[in-house]
């Protein structure tokens, strides 16, 4: 009996090193990517924020530029209204009115016009993310990435379960092709 239980012992010792080693060395089967920290690293991102910064600015100023003009006329119109007949003044406060409602509409239309191109912007990149992370892992053989933006969908995970930099890594090298 005592002869049989060492070789046991040892064939159970051998047996848990090797679950232990193969656990530590396989990769997880549950892993994510801080969908946060993809789009503030990508390259892309931050080239595209800065052309539509860029785009924003110009149409800000062009409706700061009509608002402007239609303070002029209206400290115009101030100055000069003392002097004007009844007929000009009210033909004057109907033009000023119209020309205040068109800069309304205009800057409206931007303000749109802007909350649209940053939504279009911000789904082309992560049209791109996404594209590249399910090549990844097809490529590396994952069945499920998840995606953590930070909202609580994932708590905790172990470090190992991080692909974060090894994705934002691809994605930026694939991008400078």
């Amino acid at each position: 009996m005592k002869k049989l239980l060492f070789p046991v012992s040892v064939l159970a010792l051998v047996i848990s090193v090797f679950s232990l080693g193969w656990s530590v060395f396989s990769k997880p089967d549950l892993v994510y990517v801080d969908v946060n920290k993809l789009m503030e690293g990508y390259k892309r991102s931050k080239v595209e924020r800065e052309k539509f910064n860029r785009k924003a600015t110009a149409l800000k100023a062009n409706v700061d530029s009509l608002a402007t003009d239609w303070q002029k006329e209206l400290k115009k119109y101030e100055k000069e209204r003392a002097s004007m007949s009844k007929k000009e003044l009210e033909l004057q406060q109907e033009l000023l009115a119209s020309k205040q409602q068109q800069v309304n509409n205009y800057q409206q239309a931007i303000q749109r016009q802007i909350r649209e191109e940053d939504q279009k912007m911000t789904q082309t990149v992560i049209n791109d993310i996404n594209d590249y992370v399910k090549e990844y892992g097809k490529k590396k053989g994952y069945r499920i990435i998840f995606g953590a933006s930070g909202g609580g969908n994932i708590m905790y995970a172990a470090d190992a379960a991080d692909l974060t930099e090894e994705v934002l890594d691809g994605l930026n090298a694939e991008y400078g092709r």
